[in-house]
């Protein structure tokens, strides 16, 4: 690719800014994502974005020039974040409460590191970058079927005051799990007093609507944000491994699967403010001790590296379980969206947090393993939702501490 369109000497710094602008269709992705879905329904969004990545990733095989190519790109990671996040919400609305939480740690990012490991493995055997970008497009067809499988949020169809839909698929799964369902599900008179709030459609504001509610869309866009700069920052800054560069890949992939399991083993079974901050102490404590390895201690450094990053991906993994169940479904996709943003930025961010390194090749981990620290100190101000219902309504989110 790089050789096909000259992309080297006086060009070369078009091809970070490709990976850069891909970000950025990531950023867009991830802010309209949520407003989109909280207005026109989880199922329709998630099938949208799905054919927007799968047909312009397609279409992107037939690129003449870097600029056709890029643009092409930028649409796609539109579309990746938005169904990720939009496929994320639905599993979490649709499923039960022992289930979401298998289903957002283990379920969601278990199966992308899967996807990370299978990336190097066919990119080892296909070296051709057409071919190799029509086989990671294929798979993409396959999602096709699940259109007549996958339900529609009875949550969101609730708050939309689409009664009748939501019972039509509560008594579809009820029938599936050879459950009884009750003759009546919704009150006749509840659903018409409450119909005139349930459709009212959110905007952005509404996540800034109460000091209560900013101060928290606050403290987690925040910690969203440092969150993605320790990750990202990590990931780039990582000690150059000897060896092939595919198994190195490889190697990157296969540390984030252990950190998914420790993740799902904490949010199971404790509360989500101590076992995020917890964790995020381990991530940001371990960088900042890598200053006292002595230069010639290559291993270890690598180790203490790939330590913070275990820490920090499992915090990745629980702050979606941890911001789900912090807003009520009104604005809960949309809250996700505009976290997800500010995770974005983050990664947009990191790698001016990597180039300090050539001043002082410890102060990026010193302002990473800071920052990582300090919010894992923000983290212990947020609610406690472990053992709560998720909330439906603005008046049932719990209060800061």
């Amino acid at each position: 690719l790089l050789l096909q369109w000259n992309l080297v000497c006086e060009d070369d710094w078009k091809a970070p800014l490709t990976t850069s602008l891909f970000f950025v269709g990531v950023l867009i992705g991830s802010f309209i994502s949520g407003q989109l879905s909280d207005r026109f329904g989880r199922k329709n969004i998630l099938f949208l974005t799905m054919a927007v990545q799968t047909g312009f990733s397609f279409v992107q095989i037939f690129s003449t020039s870097w600029e056709m190519f890029t643009v092409l790109f930028l649409i796609v990671g539109m579309g990746q974040i938005s169904n990720y996040v939009v496929a994320f919400i639905l599993g979490t609305e649709i499923l039960g409460k022992s289930v979401r939480i298998i289903f957002s740690t283990l379920g969601v990012c278990i199966f992308f590191a899967i996807g990370y490991m299978l990336l190097p493995l066919f990119a080892y055997f296909i070296r051709d970058w057409r071919m190799l970008l029509l086989a990671l497009t294929v798979p993409g067809l396959f999602c096709i079927p699940l259109w007549w499988i996958i339900p529609e949020s009875p949550r969101w169809l609730i708050s939309q005051g689409r009664y009748k839909e939501a019972e039509a698929i509560i008594r579809k799964a009820a029938k599936i799990n050879g459950v009884r369902a009750p003759a009546v599900l919704f009150d006749t008179a509840e659903m018409q007093d409450s119909k005139p709030q349930q459709q009212q459609k959110a905007i952005l504001l509404d996540l800034f609507r109460t000091r209560n509610i900013a101060t928290i869309t606050i403290m987690s866009l925040l910690l969203w944000f440092f969150t993605s700069v320790g990750y990202f920052g990590l990931s780039l800054s990582t000690p150059n491994w000897h060896g092939n560069a595919y198994i190195n890949c490889f190697l990157s992939a296969v540390i984030e699967v252990p950190a998914y399991v420790i993740a799902w083993l904490l949010l199971r079974s404790l509360p989500r403010r101590y076992s995020l901050s917890g964790i995020l102490f381990l991530g940001g404590g371990v960088v900042l001790f890598i200053q006292l390895v002595p230069a010639d201690f290559n291993v270890l450094s690598v180790g203490l590296v790939m330590l913070g990053k275990f820490g920090i991906t499992a915090a990745f993994s629980m702050l979606y379980v941890y911001n789900v169940e912090l807003y009520p479904t009104l604005v809960r996709n949309m809250a996700v969206g505009a976290t997800s943003m500010a995770s974005r930025l983050g990664s947009i961010i990191a790698p001016y947090f990597v180039y300090l390194g050539a001043y002082d090749r410890f102060l990026p981990y010193m302002l990473m393993g800071s920052l990582t620290v300090l919010i894992g100190i923000l983290t212990l101000f947020l609610p406690e939702s472990y053992g709560n219902p998720l909330p439906e309504g603005f008046e049932q989110m719990l209060k800061v501490k």
